[in-house]
């Protein structure tokens, strides 16, 4: 399997919005993530055993040297871009991927000399690339996948589907480039002489050198222009050739995929801050050194029988990492199961709904005493036994709050990932566990919880971080907790009486915008009915351009409202204002529970800067800026 890797990185870049894609320190990452998100697919899915990726090196090229012009159109590469080929290639060399590159060549070349390598050796070969020039490649052993939508959706490109295409067979498509020119390379074309043209005339004539000597046959103003570029045809055919003879460092035998160091993959990943979901991915479609398995802590746990009263009470005032699982909607959580364990690694599990009354009364005393406890994302267990009437207490240790303060910024705190990323070991799958009991899950997840708070609280203590976490962060936990059950009143009436005020205005302002358009049927919500009759009915200056055409978003209608004034972009700027304030409050209605009050959970760990944060619902949605939302 031979990646394009330039082209696919950039296919990657344009699918994922950059601006949810970084490091804490700033370094943009969509591309790496696209590209190592279709890799897992690709190889999960067609299970090479050889691979490499190909990227150019510079714009400077052995086709430059005969076509200046060459590419020459292209602008540099977006500032978010930046750094991250280099990245990904570092990435593919953890994964034991083979990355080439050579200077004053192009990947296509490098590529398409491997390919032609690969035939008499046997293999057959499947290039991934969006350049359309790889599919004169195309034949029984080679096959091209080419992206169709962003890098998840590729299509297969055999013999058959590329004449299904363009109607012409791979050997002739680099004969039909040179006809049709390419924007992308900066290749002229024939005026005149668009696809459908290029595609007739290889079809009658062939091939391109059988047309050129039949050049003087062409009727029509589109002959008489081909015959004026027939230079310029020459040349575009003697750039869209790739190379096939290149002398190159290692031939179709050396690529076998060698295996992944887990290590190191994980060590990158998580400075990417990338979560468990894409490592795992693609770990798991990759051969490995060095696999994580359970580690020798969680495999040593020893599961005691004793009742649960009793257990506790043989550890009054130790302190106990503990695990639960259950539902943490606050208001409305319930505890489902536990599991307990000691400094010793003596563990206890239970479900909740078999516990007899002796064992969870002693349960209850436990978590309301001042005994030390040891969780993971405590303010979720706090709802969960809230809802079986039990209150949390003594919370000593959060390892996600820890793990936060050490790397703020991760897209995931979940325990698995937080174990793996400060302990370089995995928790195995359910499947994968060995212990006294059928299923350890809640056990060795306990027992992970009592390994990491003794890792996170040395990492913490030596960056003096420790007074933070333990004076400020864990009582902050329980102070949100509280927050949260308690919930925030709200006057109901009073919103649904704001509510239909607001669909009244939102009728209002659009009626009136639709009046000064003259279009009864006009959705202020579309934007290309909207530049429609902003830059064609009204003859407004352009806006920003973007790829479906001039900018409708609100900072260009408001730029555009204050310096050019007009009655309909007031409208426009009303309605969208009413319409945001009428979609948040019938979102904040529905959020409130039989108690008269909303029960939002405030994020302690997912801003980098360690600001709070509201979900369910987001309450800092609401805004505070405008007459409507002050009300509000």
């Amino acid at each position: 399997m031979l990646i394009d890797g330039h082209s696919m990185a950039f296919r990657a870049f344009y699918a994922l919005p950059a601006e949810n894609f970084s490091t804490t320190g700033g370094q943009h990452t969509n591309a790496v993530y696209g590209f190592l998100s279709m890799l897992a697919n690709i190889l999960a899915e067609e299970k090479p055993a050889h691979v490499a990726v190909a990227f150019d090196v510079g714009r400077k090229t052995f086709r430059t040297e005969m076509f200046p012009e060459y590419k020459a159109q292209r602008e540099a590469s977006p500032p978010e871009f930046k750094g991250q080929v280099d990245i990904l290639q570092e990435v593919l060399g953890t994964l034991g991927i083979t990355t080439l590159s050579m200077e004053n060549y192009e990947a296509d070349d490098i590529l398409a000399t491997l390919t032609t390598a690969a035939k008499p050796l046997g293999y057959e070969t499947l290039i991934i690339t969006g350049d359309r020039d790889y599919l004169q490649l195309v034949d029984e052993m080679t096959t091209v996948l080419y992206p169709m939508r962003g890098v998840s959706n590729l299509h297969r490109f055999t013999p058959a589907a590329v004449e299904e295409k363009y109607g012409l067979t791979p050997e002739q498509y680099p004969d039909f480039a040179a006809l049709r020119g390419d924007p992308s390379d900066n290749l002229p074309n024939i005026p005149g002489v668009g696809e459908k043209t290029a595609t007739k005339w290889i079809q009658q004539y062939g091939t391109l050198d059988n047309l050129l000597d039949h050049a003087a046959e062409i009727k029509g103003k589109a002959g008489e222009n081909f015959r004026e570029r027939i230079d310029q045809v020459r040349l575009n055919r003697r750039l869209t050739h790739m190379l096939t003879d290149m002398e190159l460092p290692v031939g179709p035998d050396q690529l076998v995929l060698r295996p992944a160091d887990v290590a190191a993959v994980a060590r990158r990943f998580d400075d990417l801050e990338f979560g468990a979901n894409l490592r795992e991915r693609v770990l798991a479609a990759v051969p490995t050194e060095g696999a994580v398995e359970a580690s020798v802590e969680l495999a040593d746990v020893v599961v005691d029988h004793t009742p649960l009263a009793e257990w506790l009470a043989a550890r009054q005032g130790q302190g106990l990492a503990l695990y639960v699982t259950g539902a943490a909607t606050p208001n409305q959580g319930d505890a489902g199961a536990i599991a307990v364990v000691d400094k010793q690694r003596h563990a206890v599990s239970a479900e909740l709904a078999d516990l007899d009354p002796a064992d969870e009364k002693a349960l209850a005393a436990w978590l309301a005493s001042g005994d030390p406890k040891y969780l993971h994302e405590s303010k979720a267990a706090f709802h969960m036994f809230a809802g079986r009437g039990m209150e949390l207490h003594g919370v000593a240790h959060d390892t996600a709050i820890a793990a936060y303060l050490l790397r703020p910024g991760q897209r995931t705190y979940d325990l698995k990932d937080v174990y793996q990323r400060h302990l370089q070991r995995q928790l195995a799958e359910p499947e994968e566990q060995l212990s006294l009991l059928g299923d350890s899950t809640l056990v060795d997840s306990a027992a992970a919880v009592l390994e990491l708070t003794e890792e996170l609280t040395r990492q913490l203590q030596e960056i003096d971080s420790f007074e933070l976490y333990h004076d400020l962060e864990i009582p902050l936990a329980g102070i949100l907790a509280r927050m949260e059950a308690t919930g925030i009143a709200v006057d109901v009436d009073t919103l649904e009486e704001q509510l239909a005020t607001f669909v009244g205005q939102v009728a209002e302002e659009e009626a009136a915008a639709r009046e000064l358009a003259g279009d009864d049927t006009l959705n202020l919500s579309s934007p290309k009915q909207l530049q429609t009759v902003l830059f064609e009915t009204f003859g407004m200056p352009k806006t920003k351009k973007t790829k479906t055409g001039w900018s409708t978003a609100a900072k260009e209608i408001e730029q555009l409202a204050v310096k050019h004034p007009h009655p309909f972009l007031d409208h426009l700027l009303a309605h969208r204002e009413y319409q945001k304030m009428k979609t948040t409050l019938e979102g904040l209605i529905k959020t409130v529970q039989s108690d008269g009050r909303i029960h939002t959970t405030f994020n302690q760990t997912v801003a980098s800067t360690g600001r709070l944060s509201s979900t369910d619902p987001n309450l800092q949605n609401i805004p505070v800026r405008t007459e409507a939302g002050r009300k509000t």
